[in-house]
């Protein structure tokens, strides 16, 4: 007898298979479209080499921001109890790095450029040939096997807003969203524009620019996430020269820095003033890598280098400035003869620009010697290091006040340190001091300046370190950490102006530095 069941199942057997074909089609469909579209979701950033242009395949990757009042907090990535990454986790090495660049009007920097010739009138100095590639200027043709070949060039200290620009167009987590990017760089030349009006003009024209940007970038939507707490400047000149406090035609520099809307920006520059709101990275040196084994090379030829000299200065005085140590610098160098080194940098003597003569005195010295100048830092601290020639501190404000994110906060491991507060105070034998220093510990000093060469020059733009952090890499690292900070302050309902743009009367007080060394001799006698 027939089974019902089966005889109605086999009746139907040709539909009951187009059914399961189906829906066996729509499965596979739908795979296939969600791998398809997999592949489309993330964030592709190209960079133009030719003109250090972003290109952004796609607005954004697929972030999980959580709007606490004006800005966007990037939340980490999801992990287990045990703190292993969860699988399926995708990892953006760019999060927390994105860094939007503002396309600022041509007045801002490339009219400036382009200009090069008025940026020094009044003199007979060319700035023009200085801006030769990408900011580092002319190649140094000549190295008197005392330079390694095309390592080398003939850049002028001012030029730190031209170089990082540059680099910056090579950085590697460039985006043109800015809702994803963790801080604002604003590529405004504010040391070009103020060498262009520092005489014979009054403080409306010295200030045009800087009132001329702040408004720009006010009215900007990326301004009102955090209301300019997430933007960044770069300035070659000392952070003092835009800080004048008032509008007497007499004062020097301009008022970027107390304008309002700056006030809420970070400024990087060769020198901080005493304001929390300016930060302090290297002067520009001539020496460029293009590669990390050019790095390497560099600190075996130092590290092997015959010092003949105990301690050498590299300078001019400075009788200008009442209380100027460098006459007695001098002085006692020119005293101990065979001792100490000078290289006499006034003006119409030996070019101290040229670092081929900077680097045969500085490589033949144990010891170089880094009092205050025009201002608290000079260019000569980084000339030194590159040398491996141990720098000799005289104030705070010369470099353990200034540059927290490039050298080591123990300074008695880089550097010695003789306070001297005032000229009147002067009680130091030069010689005597640093002949008393253990050959061990003069060792052990070298050894780590050899070691901060990579931390203090910026590499050559046209390429990328394999394993090395440069000058770039650790600014960078620096003013992200900062805004971050701010952003933490803000997920924890705290107002992040408190602090923010203070003015700090003991950031250059010596009493924390002298309690620190007055140990540090204790134990250096002791050896």
């Amino acid at each position: 007898m027939e089974n019902p069941i089966t005889s109605k199942c086999c009746n139907h057997q040709p539909w009951f298979v187009l059914l399961v074909f189906f829906v066996f089609c729509i499965e596979l469909f739908s795979f296939d479209y969600s791998g398809f579209t997999a592949k489309k979701s993330a964030l592709v950033t190209v960079l133009d080499d030719n003109h250090g242009n972003v290109i952004n395949t796609q607005s954004s990757l697929p972030h999980d921001f959580t709007e606490i009042t004006n800005a966007s907090v990037y939340p980490l990535p999801k992990t287990d109890e045990k703190g292993d990454l969860k699988v399926g986790t995708e990892i953006d090495s760019c999060v927390g790095r994105y860094i939007f660049v503002h396309d600022l009007p041509s007045r801002f920097n490339e009219d400036l450029v382009n200009n090069c010739r008025l940026l020094t009138r009044g003199t007979d100095k060319n700035m023009c040939p200085y801006l030769d590639n990408l900011g580092f200027g002319p190649e140094i043709e000549n190295p008197e096997d005392v330079l390694i070949n095309n390592s080398w060039f003939l850049t002028n200290q001012f030029l730190l807003e031209v170089i990082f620009h540059n680099k910056m167009k090579r950085y590697e987590c460039l985006t043109n969203d800015s809702s994803i990017a963790s801080a604002i760089y604003v590529p405004f030349y504010a040391g070009l524009d103020m060498s262009l009006y520092l005489w014979g003009f009054n403080t409306t024209v010295r200030d045009s620019a800087s009132l001329g940007l702040v408004k720009w970038l006010s009215e900007k939507p990326e301004w009102k996430r955090m209301w300019g707490r997430d933007h960044f400047l770069v300035a070659g000149r000392i952070a003092w020269d835009f800080r004048r406090q008032s509008d007497n035609e007499t004062d020097w520099g301009s008022k970027l820095r107390f304008l309002p809307e700056s006030k809420n920006m970070s400024m990087l520059s060769i020198e901080s003033s005493s304001w929390n709101n300016d930060y302090a990275i290297p002067y520009p040196t001539c020496f460029h890598p293009s590669k990390d084994s050019e790095i390497f090379r560099w600190q075996d030829r130092v590290r092997r280098q015959n010092r003949q000299y105990l301690f050498s200065f590299a300078g001019a005085p400075r009788p200008e400035y009442q209380n100027s140590i460098r006459g007695k610098i001098i002085d006692q160098c020119l005293a101990s003869k065979s001792q100490c080194k000078l290289l006499d940098c006034n003006y119409g003597t030996t070019n101290c620009d040229n670092p081929v003569n900077v680097m045969k005195v500085f490589q033949s010295s144990i010891f170089c010697l880094q009092p205050p100048g025009d201002s608290y830092t000079r260019r000569s601290i980084f000339d030194s290091i590159l040398a491996g020639c141990i720098p000799v501190f005289f104030h705070p404000g010369t470099a353990y006040a200034q540059y927290i994110w490039h050298l080591p906060k123990n300074y008695t491991a880089y550097s010695v340190y003789l306070p001297v507060k005032d000229l009147s105070e002067w009680k130091i034998n030069l010689n005597e001091t640093l002949l008393r220093m253990p050959e061990d510990r003069i060792l052990r000093l070298r050894e780590e300046v050899i070691k901060l060469i990579p931390r203090v020059v910026y590499a050559s733009s046209r390429s990328r370190s394999e394993t090395l952090q440069d000058a770039f890499d650790l600014a960078v690292k620096g003013i992200l950490d900062r805004i971050e900070s701010v952003r933490v302050m803000i997920r924890e309902g705290k107002d992040p102006g408190i602090g923010f743009a203070d003015g700090d009367d003991y950031k250059y007080t010596f009493s924390t530095y002298d309690t620190s060394m007055l140990n540090h001799f204790k134990i250096f006698h002791m050896v």
